[in-house]
């Protein structure tokens, strides 16, 4: 339900219909109050509000429930510099930074260092009152999303004119000599400018902008009655076949025209584009990579407002191998999708599969970087297990790195002389860099297990007896060793079980006496234990292990013990079969069958 609110927020965001993107925002974090992407998004749409105080206490506790994200910076220093606590958002993006080297963090630092440049200079007596307008952090975006204003956007002059206003009101009064401006001036006040039009190149400015250039005392009287006097002959007096002037009537006809030429020219372009992504998407699926690559690069060339040209290119570079352009095309892909303000579904697809490239190079650490990056945007199952699949890898990787033979070699002898010398526990240490260095070898969890004994670590002991014969099933020293802990745990049967097990695996006898003094020392503390018992007490005793209580629970060995009792040589006949063998001599050594 979260997910649902937080997708039909971010789409009345993206509307600019920030009341109900607060409400459906509010409502996801009632149910999902963790989520610190829902707070970053809720004061994205405070901010387009304006709600200046209300967007940095969302962006503080989206920075509050996850640190490490950069973009929770960018949101506080956006409510910061709309509030005008320019140093205090200053280190809010410089945090971000810090975590991230972020193009918007860079992009949001700098027109907060030049707004305060500005502030300190004086600068907020532009004209009209312009500062309010063209200061606004979120200007580029309100002008993309005006049909009016976004077709001006195509021009990166006129976009690097934007910025130089944002950072300077002052050049507002050279920067209206371009028509384009009155548009731009519409949008950023919510009125229709249309009024306001002139005449295409022309150095004046518009009629209904002068006139509210001299309500502000920003003209001459002279110059205001010679404007008025100017439109009237346009009223009543026919203009002469020479003239130059344009009436306001036929100045917003071709004004019109003009944004309907502009408008079918970006048709144009968007058609031609997605006529080079299908051609592209073919070529795909018949697995001409190349080809593809080479039609949705030209897509992205003709209509760059499709992030998805980009990430489909990504992938035509991914099937070639060409990793490393995968990636830094995705990079792209976000960039500019942040730009664009993109589906986040679409970011995150972008950095998932610079995840993805970044993977099949062999570079988990970064792969895992750009999942979580993936992840924060969009959580889907399929990310989410392929970076846990690279975090298990990612470790996998790092352990065979550290395997050093020779290395392990000299952390077990290191190990040996301070076993000698009596420091167990630095003996743990240098045996466990042994067992790092070579995993494979039994020696080093064998000599760690002796040391664990000194120190009475037994359980420890016997998990690394085990992990020895798990690592050599051949290593007689290995089942010896977990004989004496068992011994010293006093699980005396389970003792004389390992020292056999010991005695089948010697087959150059090389242990043979060793063997036999623990299993003599074995079988003493077993009579021992049994000499003030009967029977029924003994039997007692032993059905309280769990591994007895389950041979004597076999049928089959319930059956065998039965023919036994009548005919005792046929037992040795069982004894022929190794699991029945095993099961008797367990019984044996518990006392349930005794010997003579």
């Amino acid at each position: 339900m979260a997910n649902a609110l937080k997708d039909q927020g971010n789409k009345a965001f993206q509307a600019k219909d920030y009341d109900n993107a607060i409400d459906l925002f509010s409502q996801a974090i009632a149910l999902d109050p963790s989520n610190h992407v829902l707070y970053s998004n809720r004061s994205a749409a405070k901010a387009g509000k304006r709600q200046w105080a209300a967007a940095l206490e969302d962006a503080e506790q989206c920075v509050k429930i996850n640190s490490a994200w950069s973009k929770g910076y960018a949101r506080k220093g956006a409510a910061l510099h709309g509030a005008h606590r320019y140093d205090e958002a200053i280190a809010a993006y410089e945090a971000g930074l810090k975590l991230e080297d972020s193009p918007a963090l860079r992009r949001g630092l700098k027109e907060v260092q030049d707004a305060k440049a500005a502030d300190e200079r004086g600068d907020g007596a532009e004209p009209f009152g312009l500062g309010k307008l063209f200061g606004d952090p979120n200007l580029i975006g309100k002008l993309a999303s005006n049909p009016r204003t976004a077709k001006h956007l195509a021009d990166p002059a006129f976009v690097q004119r934007l910025q130089a206003l944002q950072r300077n009101p002052q050049l507002a009064d050279g920067a209206l000599q371009d028509p384009r401006m009155i548009d731009v001036l519409g949008a950023l006040m919510g009125v229709d400018m249309q009024g306001f039009s002139r005449e295409e190149g022309s150095g004046d400015l518009p009629e209904g902008l002068k006139r509210e250039q001299t309500e502000h005392g920003h003209d001459h009287d002279h110059e205001h009655e010679h404007e008025h006097g100017h439109a009237h002959e346009h009223t009543h007096t026919p203009q002469p076949a020479a003239s130059t002037s344009t009436p306001p009537s036929a100045a917003k006809v071709e004004e019109e025209d003009v944004e309907m030429a502009e408008d079918d020219e970006d048709a144009r372009a968007r058609s031609a584009a997605e006529a080079e992504k299908k051609v592209g998407a073919e070529a795909y699926k018949a697995r001409d990579f190349a080809t593809a690559a080479t039609h949705f690069e030209k897509a992205w060339e003709l209509w760059s407002k499709d992030i998805t040209f980009l990430t489909n290119l990504a992938a035509a570079y991914f099937e070639q191998g060409e990793y490393d352009k995968c990636v830094e095309t995705c990079e792209k892909a976000v960039d500019e999708g942040r730009s664009l303000r993109a589906d986040y579904k679409l970011i995150a697809k972008a950095l998932g599969r610079a995840g993805n490239a970044c993977s099949k190079k062999g570079d988990l650490t970064t792969a895992v970087k750009y999942y979580n990056k993936s992840l924060t945007e969009h959580r889907t199952p399929d990310i989410l297990t392929k970076l846990h699949d690279a975090e298990r890898a990612e470790v996998a990787a790092t352990r065979l790195a550290y395997i050093d033979p020779e290395k392990a070699t000299h952390a077990r002898e290191e190990g040996n002389a301070l076993f000698k010398a009596g420091d167990f526990a630095g003996a743990v240490k240098a045996y466990t860099e042994s067992i790092k260095r070579a995993p494979e070898d039994p020696r080093g969890y064998n000599n760690r297990a002796n040391a664990y004994t000194k120190l009475v670590a037994l359980p420890e002991a016997l998990k690394d007896t085990e992990a020895a014969i798990r690592a050599d099933p051949s290593f007689v020293k290995a089942y010896i060793r977990k004989s004496h802990v068992l011994y010293a745990m006093h699980e005396y049967t389970r003792a004389v079980e390992a020292v056999e097990q010991a005695a089948d695996v010697d087959t150059e006898k090389k242990h043979s006496r060793e063997i036999q003094e623990q299993v003599v020392k074995c079988q003493q503390e077993l009579f021992s234990q049994r000499s003030g018992e009967n029977d029924e007490e003994t039997l007692q005793r032993a059905m309280r292990d769990p591994e007895i209580a389950k041979i004597m629970g076999d049928p089959v060995m319930q059956s065998i013990l039965q023919q036994a009792q009548t005919n005792p040589a046929a037992l040795q006949d069982h004894m022929k079969n190794p699991t029945v063998r095993q099961n008797i001599m367990k019984l044996i050594n518990a006392g349930v069958i005794k010997t003579r």
